[in-house]
């Protein structure tokens, strides 16, 4: 799939006031600080289009990007930002479950994980929560170019043995680098089958 155009569209805290044009959404998720605005702009092959920063859970919004005039990709608040104090967690909770929950038109979600760390807690709760409610997501593993492929296959070699020891099987999974560009074809490349089959 080749981008030709992305456009920021709106922006919500309320699923309910997010576009109604039925079109399909693919929505990104992913702790703070995960690189999430970063391989939103690789994919796009725009810049500035989500706002990168260098503080952790800047994105409080539900940030709709329209692409090609065909989907949009979502760009979801970050999960589990300590700082946030809990009523600030639990706001932004009902803001992320109510949209993946609720919301039609999302056709997948993209988990983002920091492909330098373990398997973290946080991550494994958020995708075991998805999978108990029958959410279609895919794994989309960020910074791959912060580490060596050695160390880079076994931590991925460790998340997938820490799914398998509760799921049956497992979600696609993505390698990416928004430095190297690496993952673009085959991240885009998924969402176009999805809408072809649509």
């Amino acid at each position: 799939m080749i981008i030709k155009s992305a456009e920021f569209i709106i922006s919500n805290t309320d699923w309910q006031k997010c576009p109604q044009d039925g079109k399909p959404e693919y929505a990104f998720i992913g702790r703070s600080n995960v690189g999430k605005s970063s391989l939103i702009n690789m994919l796009t092959n725009q810049k500035g289009l989500a706002k990168t920063s260098g503080t952790p859970g800047k994105t409080l919004l539900i940030n709709h990007f329209l692409i090609n005039n065909e989907w949009y990709l979502v760009d979801l608040p970050g999960y589990g930002y300590a700082r946030r104090g809990k009523e600030g967690r639990e706001k932004l909770r009902i803001i992320i479950e109510d949209y993946i929950l609720e919301r039609e038109a999302m056709t997948s979600l993209f988990v983002l994980i920091d492909s330098r760390h373990e398997p973290q807690k946080i991550d494994l709760e958020f995708m075991e929560w998805l999978g108990e409610n029958d959410v279609p997501f895919a794994i989309v593993f960020t910074k791959a170019d912060k580490l060596g492929a050695g160390r880079l296959g076994q931590n991925i070699s460790g998340y997938k043995a820490k799914l398998l020891e509760t799921w049956e099987e497992l979600p696609p999974i993505f390698v990416t680098s928004s430095e190297k560009g690496q993952g673009k074809e085959e991240l885009l490349g998924y969402i176009e089958e999805i809408n072809k089959g649509m």
